[in-house]
């Protein structure tokens, strides 16, 4: 083993929302970690266990819409040793002398390669520089290809799941792009006690998403069925799991809060709205319904019996085509009618989770442990690690690239723009609210707004 697989290590982490800061804070946890770590298996209550108590994690948050609060940031749990918010700009130039042993990049696909052309040029003058992480915060069903060229140029681009690997492999050799950074894992942030038992109360949770689905009509109708659930059986608590608090914004989008809907409704008693730790509410969990989202995973690694509902279809555009063969594909009918489906364990295990032949949760331990080899060499290697050198260039993509980093306040050559130093000022609140509130009027079909959006781009 390398000696810089011992030594602790100094860690960075640039995140752009609540859920990337969680998976990137504890994919750091786990690099840093020792072999088959601390972090346990299929009962690990903290995945930051993982970590060496004498590493470093130093965070920086993405000044943007989906900056964290501090009760989203305190909501993920996951401590850092500073912790500062800052722009592209003053992240680059930071990172120009710092002398960190990894950066791992927890942002959207343009923002990652954004900052791996930047990064490449702040650190041209270097004899060495860290190793470069990036990956995916959850579930993967939508702009494969895209996300993933626009990763591409990292160290590492980890894969939460053996079916992921060989996916991001198949895109990266389709393009004649090389495949040796993709790395399998599996999403840092699973943990916490085996579902045994029934509880008293029985419960149900639902788990929002922001976007998912997005129009009125199809929330107003998956909000309609909880309540309906919860009226056929008072005898359960039924809850409305939610991921951000009105005026807080996520990775994604939300335009339609279940809160607000909520308020034109009569729920019953038994249907509760809930926040915080998703961990902690599936220890009180015995279904969990959802579309799409991630936390679906979560349930599943816990063996909490998880349904994807079809009421809305299967669907790209809703996610849930990505459980196709799980075996969770349900309805509300069919759950309001007591049916508990049972995941399949050929599809489970090739998604990096315990459930499935797994009961130790062995296989998720040692999840962590090619990638936690990886740095090591790579961080040992003579003469240090060559430039960055994402697929995308001025001379591949000369028709986007630019555009790409122009949002970053980059030149096409990676560098910051002439006299914008520190990133640009920061939007006016009046100014973000008027943009999104005609966004959200444009979207629900009121075209006279569009010379509004037109003028607010301009101002």
């Amino acid at each position: 083993m390398p000696e810089s697989a011992t030594k602790p290590l100094r860690t960075a982490v640039l995140a752009d929302s609540d859920t990337r800061w969680k998976w990137g804070a504890l994919t750091a946890r786990r690099l840093t970690g020792s072999r088959s770590g601390a972090a346990g298996g299929a009962g690990d209550t903290g995945p930051t266990d993982a970590s060496d108590p004498a590493s470093r994690l130093d965070g920086y948050l993405l000044r943007g819409r989906s900056t964290p609060t501090a009760r989203q940031l305190a909501e993920v749990g996951v401590a850092a040793d500073s912790l500062r918010e800052v722009t592209a700009v003053e992240f680059l130039r930071e990172m120009r002398d710092a002398s960190y042993d990894v950066v791992v990049l927890a942002l959207v696909g343009g923002g990652v390669q954004a900052m791996l052309h930047g990064l490449g040029r702040s650190w041209e003058a270097r004899s060495a520089r860290p190793v470069v992480v990036t990956g995916y915060v959850g579930v993967v069903y939508e702009k494969l290809t895209d996300g993933l060229l626009l990763r591409h140029g990292a160290d590492l681009v980890l894969a939460n799941s053996l079916q992921d690997a060989e996916r991001f492999r198949a895109v990266y050799e389709g393009v004649g792009a090389d495949a040796s950074s993709v790395t399998e894992v599996a999403l840092p942030f699973l943990g916490g006690a085996p579902y045994t038992d029934a509880h008293d109360p029985y419960t149900v949770v639902f788990a929002a998403q922001p976007s998912v689905p997005s129009s009125r009509a199809d929330r107003v109708y998956l909000l309609d069925r909880l309540i309906r659930h919860a009226r056929r059986h008072p005898e359960r608590e039924v809850l409305l799991k939610l991921r951000s608090r009105p005026g807080e914004h996520t990775t994604h989008i939300e335009d339609l809060p279940y809160q607000t809907l909520v308020g034109d409704a009569d729920p019953p008693p038994n249907l509760h709205l809930v926040y915080g730790h998703m961990g902690e509410v599936l220890d009180r969990a015995d279904l969990l319904v959802t579309v799409s989202s991630t936390a679906a995973m979560e349930s599943l690694h816990r063996r909490v019996p998880t349904a994807i509902l079809t009421d809305l279809g299967v669907r790209e555009s809703l996610g849930n085509h990505h459980f196709v063969g799980s075996g969770c594909l349900t309805s509300w009918d069919r759950l309001d009618a007591g049916h508990r489906p049972e995941p399949a364990p050929e599809w489970v295990a090739r998604q990096g989770v315990a459930a499935g032949g797994d009961p130790t949760g062995a296989s998720y331990a040692g999840a962590f442990d090619t990638a936690r080899e990886r740095v090591a060499e790579l961080l040992a290697r003579p003469g240090g690690l060559p430039p960055l050198a994402p697929y995308y260039t001025v001379e591949t993509a000369p028709g986007y690239l630019p555009g790409i980093l122009a949002r970053h306040h980059l030149g096409p050559d990676g560098t910051p723009r002439p006299g914008d130093a520190v990133g640009g000022p920061r939007p006016g609140l009046a100014r973000r609210i008027v943009r999104r509130a005609a966004r959200g009027a444009y979207r629900h079909g009121v075209q006279r707004v569009a010379p509004l959006i037109r003028r607010m781009g301009e101002l």
